[in-house]
Order: C-alpha cells, then structure tokens, then sequence
C-alpha cells in the first residue's frame, strides 16, 4: 500500500474524533423519523413566556409573571395551524411543541398525576421508570395527598419541589439516565378556565447513560435496564452519552368550566449526546412527548381504570411488605423481565444466567415498578409476572377490576 495513502489507524487523534463525530450525527439522522413544523408559526411572545416561567422554577424569588401564564394559556386554547412545532433554540438546547387533548376533568387527572400518594412513574410508565418529588429546604411544600378541594378561583396555588427522576429507554438510542429536577407546580383560575402548569428544569448534567431495552410493544410498558454505559444503535454502543440540560412548561387547561376534556400543550427544550455535543433534533422531542401523551391517554381514558383510592391501596400494601418479601417480589420481577429478554434476543443467554442481586435497590424503586405491574392488570395489559407471584395472587391483587 502506498504510504501516502490514508490509513484510519495512523490518523491524528483529532482526525479521528472528527471522524466519530460525524458518524454519530449521520447515524442520529438515520434514526430520526420524526420531522416538526418551521419554529416561525410560534410567536416570539409565547417563547419568552416560557422561559419567564422556567426561571421562575429556577428561582422562585422572582415572583410568578402573570403575564407569561396568560401569554401561555392562551396560546395552548387558541386555535392554530399546526400542533407540533419546532421551538427556537433556548440555552443551546433544541426544542418543540406538542397539544394533545384527552377525555377527563382537569380534577381527576390531578387525583392520578399530582399526589404524594401515587408515585409520577404509574401514571408515566413509558417515560419514567422511577420518580420521587421531594420539598427542598426553604419555603417550599410537598404535593398533597389529594385534590379534593376545588381549584383557586383567585390567588393561585404554587407548589416547588425537586424531583429525582430515572427515564426510560430512549426510543432513538435505547439509552435510559438519571438526573434531578426542580419543579414547579401552579394551580390557577384563568379567565374561568381551570388551570394547571407543570414546570420542571434540570439542575446538573445526568448521570452516565445505560443501555437499556424496549421488551415488545413499546405500549406494554415492558423495559429491561442493564447497568452497562453506551447506546444499543449499533456502531454505537461505546457512546457515552448525557443529558446536559432539559426544561419544559405544560399547561393542562379545561376548555370550558366543568367540561370533560383537558387541553395540553408541551413546551419542551432538550440538549443531550456525547462529548459536549448535542444531538437533538425536534423530531426526536416529538416521539418523546408523543409517548407521554399516548400513556395520559390510555390511563386516564381507559374504562378500566381503578379509583386512585384503589392504586394507593396497592402502594399501601407494598409499603407494608417486610424488606424480605419485597425483595422476593421484586426479585421475581426482574428474573421475569430477563427472561423476556433473552426470549426476544436482547440480551444473551450468558448474560440470563448471570447472578444479580437486586437487595440494594431502594425500596421506593421497588414498589414503584410492582405498583405498574398491578396497574397494567386492571387495565388489561400483559404482565411478566407469573401466577406463581403472590402480588397477583386474588388475594392480595386489590385491583383487578373496579366494576
């Protein structure tokens, strides 16, 4: 071989790391099959409205702008040309809008979605894979355990809090992170619209990626995590990859005073990849937020879906379960997702084999996926636990139907 010729395994380590670089971002787009609406349909008000609210997640001493809570409501209500949009780059993230509507109270959906007593990963089963809101130090409040008081006709009712959150496999990347929010929740009257704004902004860069894996139809709710870094696109599984920032307001509002229907519009930024780069495209937002509305549609719309009395019965009864029987619940739990893997060909049989030992796991972890198992029972999805699980045992299943 001439030696002029080029020969990847002498080139310069800068070469060669802008030679990944571009490999990533062709495979990225080969994975993106989602596109969004040019950002100019969104007026430059509604944006800067966002990100006032964003701030004032960040920093609640700056007061709540009346203002951007209007600029946003009315927005998400009025009508408009396109449902998606791509958002103009904030903070160096990428971002897009989605509006979705789904048939419930804005009362009920708070009853499943903003309590104490019913853990944020139930009722965002293909979003989350654990979560826990907690009061920081300060003049802050915790999430009530119900919302059976009715909504403030005046002065809104603003709750702060952090949340520590574990995602699920990411449908591009197959990658899953950990990382802490803090939150922000207003409940509001506007104009006589019931109102409600959820306002998160992450504090630090996540952890280090893990691979994780989709078990069947991503609408089953079936995930498999491993503990190993990198990506399961293939070519590249040695990516170590973060989430460098996230930021995002969604406005549930009631088109009409006591209607059933909830209106929700997602503003949503995003910057994640490798190496300091971000590899987001609106498209892939999309999917993301297309994913949380499918599962707000399929809980709160389903004609199986117990009381939230019913589903904190069930966090109740685990809460209850010595540390051993939990582990044992929890352990069949996950021996059953293996199983699912290897059936599947995500994993190999080696890896089936291996001896994991699951007693470190925190206990809110642990009741928060066995909870979801019930759940998707009573809504007559497929479970991987067995009849041999006493959890699902017609004595201690509390909800298999509420009829």
């Amino acid at each position: 071989m001439n030696k002029n010729n080029f020969n990847i395994s002498r080139a310069s380590p800068k070469l060669l790391k802008l030679f990944c670089i571009v490999l990533i971002m062709v495979l990225i787009l080969m994975h993106q099959s989602v596109s969004a609406s040019s950002s100019k349909n969104l007026p430059l008000s509604v944006n800067q409205a966002a990100m006032k609210l964003v701030q004032f997640c960040v920093e609640p001493k700056t007061g709540l702008d009346d203002q951007a809570v209007a600029t946003l409501v009315d927005y998400v209500l009025g009508p408009k040309q396109h449902k998606e949009l791509a958002l103009p780059k904030t903070l160096e993230s990428t971002g897009a809008y989605y509006e979705f509507d789904m048939r419930s109270t804005l009362h009920q959906f708070m009853e499943y979605f903003y309590t104490a007593r019913i853990p944020s990963s139930i009722t965002r089963p293909s979003s989350l894979r654990s979560s826990l809101w907690t009061a920081p130090s300060g003049d802050t409040q915790k999430l009530p355990n119900s919302w059976k008081t009715s909504f403030p006709a005046e002065n809104p009712i603003i709750i702060h809090g952090i949340e520590r959150a574990a995602n699920t496999p990411d449908l591009n990347t197959g990658v899953y992170h950990e990382y802490d929010m803090k939150r922000t929740l207003i409940l509001l009257n506007h104009r006589g619209h019931q109102t409600v704004l959820s306002i998160s902004k992450q504090i630090s860069t996540s952890n280090v990626g893990k691979k994780g894996f989709i078990l069947g139809n991503d609408s089953d709710w079936n995930y498999y995590y491993t503990e190993e870094p990198g990506s399961t696109i293939t070519g590249l599984g040695w990516a170590k990859s973060y989430i460098y920032d996230y930021f995002s307001v969604t406005v549930f509002v009631e088109p009409s005073s006591g209607s059933i229907g909830v209106k929700t519009g997602i503003f949503q930024w995003l910057r994640a990849g490798w190496s300091g780069i971000n590899f987001v495209k609106p498209g892939h937002i999309l999917r993301g937020i297309k994913r949380f509305a499918r599962d707000c549609k399929a809980i709160m719309e389903s004609s199986r879906l117990p009381s939230s009395n019913q589903i904190v019965s069930v966090y109740q009864m685990l809460s209850n379960m010595t540390a051993s029987e939990l582990l044992k619940e929890y352990s069949g739990l996950k021996q059953a997702q293996r199983s699912l893997a290897i059936q599947t060909g995500k994993i190999s049989k080696t890896e089936k084999e291996e001896k994991i030992s699951f007693a470190n796991t925190p206990k809110e972890q642990m009741i928060e996926e066995l909870m979801l198992e019930n759940l998707k029972i009573s809504l007559g999805k497929p479970t991987v636990l067995g009849k041999q699980s006493s959890l699902l045992s017609t004595k201690s299943q509390l909800y298999i139907s509420h009829q």
